[in-house]
């Protein structure tokens, strides 16, 4: 894939950059500018090679038309700040005020445009309807840099198909993104350990059944881990559990012995009364969850264990928070984790956040990016590249088409 730089001099040239600035919001207030931060220095390299930097992307899931709340504006405020330059904001995507902001962007200024969903054509299922979106963005510019690796793993007309139409080059977050997942992929230091949690274990086979295939250790935490209890026969109680799921994961685990991946799975539990954080909640053996009670966390015992599993290793990929980290009476067993990653961070070993709420939840609890080796802006990217499956938005990018 070529990067920027072989795309030789762009001074005054029209440069359309595909950023991942989807930020948490409450009402206007950005809660973690985490991406912002991660996009910013492609576009401020950009704007001091002299290019015309017009920068495009998303945030939530309005439904192909305009609406206030998912307006980029914030966004454009605090990307402002972040870059320590004026940020340009167009009112729409390809209509007259995006043409208007393009036609008087000076070399080196920086325009923001509107939520890319307003346009149905941005997620439209049809090569048709996606084709004519990317058609007029492409013509509001000369050249395209593809660096929103949250959403390299969608089909989407400003992820893929207007790289078709413009010369095109990877940004410095999406190759550094992918040269930190290729490690993981072909040349991980061991020990290398995988930690997954968050809520869903079907949103988590695909990367389970590639990584018993590399990993050494596959630690289990969060929402998913009950479904891995109620595979062995334990009682779970009222805790989260995909039912369904049942038999894949005794298959994985029957797997996992038999090709030497270690399983560590939680050996105590916070659980509580009911899903709040005012909750009655005791510390219980992960084997005996009380019938009336949900596991929101895993247990002191368990962050020890997790601790021991995770010391030695040189090499470690984590998704998925391990409670409900939002209100604090299971945020512990997240922090815990956060802080043994961190710590072997500082003795040289690899760590890799793997974006979405884990990279939220690290913030939220008081860490700073620098604490470990790589915080991915793409959760969902992450693990469909972990997966071993095509990404789109990568494989465009690729003109030998041998990525």
């Amino acid at each position: 894939m070529k990067t920027i730089a072989d795309l030789g001099d762009l001074r005054g040239k029209r440069v359309l950059v595909r950023s991942d600035l989807n930020v948490p919001l409450d009402g206007t207030t950005i809660t973690d500018d985490g991406r912002i931060r991660a996009s910013a220095p492609t576009i401020k390299m950009l704007s001091q090679m002299g290019a015309r930097v017009i920068v495009c992307a998303h945030l939530g899931r309005p439904k192909g038309a305009p609406d206030a709340k998912y307006s980029l504006a914030p966004v454009a405020q605090r990307l402002a700040v972040v870059l320590e330059t004026p940020v340009a904001f167009a009112e729409d995507t390809v209509g007259e005020s995006a043409r208007a902001a393009v036609e008087s962007l000076p070399d080196g200024g920086v325009l923001l445009l509107e939520n890319l969903r307003f346009n149905a054509g941005e997620t439209a299922k049809t090569d048709a309807d996606r084709a004519e979106f990317a058609g007029e963005l492409a013509s509001l510019a000369d050249v395209f840099v593809s660096d929103g690796f949250g959403v390299v793993h969608r089909e989407q007309a400003s992820v893929y198909d207007v790289a078709k139409l413009l010369p095109h080059a990877t940004g410095g977050l999406v190759e550094a993104e992918v040269n930190v997942l290729r490690r993981l992929t072909t040349d991980a230091e061991r020990p290398y350990a995988v930690v997954l949690g968050g809520a869903k274990v079907s949103d988590k086979l695909g990367v389970i059944g590639n990584l018993l295939g590399s990993a050494d250790r596959l630690l289990i935490g969060g929402g998913m881990v009950f479904t891995f209890l109620a595979a062995q026969g334990h009682e779970v109680g009222k805790s989260l559990l995909e039912a369904d799921q049942i038999d894949t994961v005794k298959g994985y685990l029957e797997r996992a012995e038999k090709e030497g991946v270690e399983i560590v799975l939680p050996v105590d539990i916070v659980a509580a009364d009911s899903f709040s954080a005012e909750a009655d909640h005791q510390v219980v053996a992960a084997t005996s969850i009380p019938s009336e009670s949900m596991g929101l966390d895993i247990g002191p015992a368990s962050s020890t264990l997790f601790d021991q599993k995770l010391s030695d290793c040189r090499t470690v990929f984590w998704n998925g928070p391990m409670g409900a980290f939002e209100m604090a009476p299971f945020a512990e067993g997240t922090r815990a984790l956060a802080q043994t990653l961190a710590d072997i961070t500082s003795k040289g070993a690899l760590t890799v956040v793997g974006g979405g709420d884990s990279a939220a939840a690290v913030r939220q609890l008081g860490f700073d990016d620098s604490q470990f080796g790589h915080i991915s802006t793409g959760g969902g990217a992450s693990l469909e590249y972990l997966e071993g499956r095509s990404l789109p938005g990568l494989t465009v990018l690729d003109d030998e088409g041998d990525d």
